[in-house]
């Protein structure tokens, strides 16, 4: 059936009052609308409001635009006088939240009127859930130390001032560098260190060993094995937990890498899957047989936490490791072929996966199923290096637990391999 622009009008009014209408619900919900100190505003006008934006907007649409102007005007003119009333009246207890609610309504029923529907209904969703939400939002607030605000400060300025400076066009042989792209590996980095940073902070030792290795895994695995396994020579006590904890980081390795690189390019990431499904499996199973039998009463009092939320340092030096990978990869694709490949993969896996996983998942496309078979060889080797740490460093109980575990692991990704040849 044809849409005449009857309909259209109909549908962008429909939004329209249909943002004012789930605002108004909300503003009701939420407090008095009678009485000495009701609200000016609850369903019924918000939703009045909600249409008189959106006829606002079409009237804008239409070549009408001082008459649109005139209506979103006044609506505004409304909302200010009755926060200045309610201000008169209250004092510092209004915080003019239902106020700039109407003023948001009215900007995101004009746009609805001027046919802009998907965005006004996705913004005025993010406007309830924010309204919703606030007590939530203020414990979030209440719990965030200057660690994390700086933190974020600095990730604002990496993403948003630093990134849009940076070329996009590669400089040199075999592939050249690409700063643009280089500084999205820095932000990734960042960004995943950031997330294991606020979990680690927010969930605590007091969800054990496991869980902390959980998160450790998130940055970094292999110094979550470093520090657990010399932890345990001084806390002998801890050692099985500590072991646990490793075989946790090294199973959300697996679930990491296969995430990355489906960011980076999802072929690659599905020629992966094969490869990874064994070990990520066994390592699920060790998790749960080990847990199972383990007593409940072994709890840390410090989280493995960052000492610094982005660890900046780190993520430039990933991005230095990406770059020669990417050179090294392709000099040894060029010379040796696929035995160059898996090659310099499982040497560069012994070091750092993440450079590995980046640096493979960017080949071209028809070679999807070597980068496949690279990352899976590198992860191999990754376990390997970490089964020597923990059975070098490591307490005798620490060696059981994560050396078997780690052994497991292994075998099952020479498994994974042999599956997808």
């Amino acid at each position: 059936m044809a849409t005449t622009p009857e309909m259209l009008i109909a549908a962008n009014l429909a939004v329209a009052a249909l943002v004012g209408l789930a605002v108004g619900f909300e503003r009701e919900r939420s407090g008095k609308t009678e009485g000495p100190d009701a609200r000016f505003a609850g369903v019924r006008t918000f939703f009045m409001l909600g249409l008189l934006g959106g006829i606002g907007g079409q009237l804008n649409a239409e070549g009408y635009a001082a008459a649109g102007l005139v209506l979103l005007a006044a609506g505004g003119a409304l909302a200010v006088t009755a926060y200045a009333v309610t201000v008169r009246r209250a004092g510092a207890t209004s915080d003019g939240t239902t106020e700039t609610a109407a003023l948001l309504v009215l900007a995101l029923a004009a746009m609805a009127g001027m046919g802009h529907r998907a965005i006004a209904a996705a913004v005025g969703t993010l406007v309830v859930a924010a309204l919703v939400g606030k007590q939530r939002i203020h414990h979030i607030l209440d719990r965030l130390g200057e660690k994390e605000l700086t933190g974020a400060l600095q990730f604002a300025v990496l993403a948003l001032v630093i990134l849009p400076l940076l070329p996009d066009r590669s400089f040199g042989p075999w592939g050249g560098v690409n700063p643009r792209s280089l500084w999205v590996v820095v932000l990734i980095f960042c960004a995943v260190n950031y997330g294991g940073f606020l979990l680690q902070r927010w969930v605590g030792a007091s969800r054990g060993y496991a869980a902390m290795g959980m998160l450790g895994g998130l940055v970094s695995s292999t110094a979550v094995t470093l520090q657990f396994s010399r932890r345990s020579r001084r806390e002998p006590s801890l050692a099985m937990s500590l072991g646990l904890g490793i075989v946790a980081a090294c199973t959300v390795l697996v679930g990491r890498v296969v995430l990355t690189t489906a960011v980076l390019s999802a072929p690659v990431a599905v020629a992966l899957l094969p490869f990874m499904a064994p070990p990520f499996v066994v390592g699920l199973a060790v998790l749960a047989v080990v847990l199972s039998r383990q007593p409940r009463t072994e709890q840390g009092d410090d989280a493995a936490a960052l000492g610094s939320p982005l660890n900046i340092k780190a993520a430039l030096q990933l991005a230095v490791a990406f770059q020669v990978a990417i050179v090294a990869v392709r000099l040894a694709r060029d010379t040796f072929g696929t035995v160059g490949v898996l090659t310099s993969a499982f040497l560069l896996g012994l070091t750092d996966m993440d450079a590995l996983t980046f640096s493979i998942a960017r080949m071209p496309n028809e070679d999807v199923l070597l980068a496949a078979r690279a990352i899976a060889v590198g992860m191999l080797a990754n376990t390997m290096l970490k089964l020597g740490l923990t059975l070098t460093l490591g307490q005798r109980d620490l060696r059981r637990v994560a050396g078997l575990g780690l052994v497991a692991l292994g075998v099952a990704s020479g498994i994974g391999l042999w599956i997808g040849r």
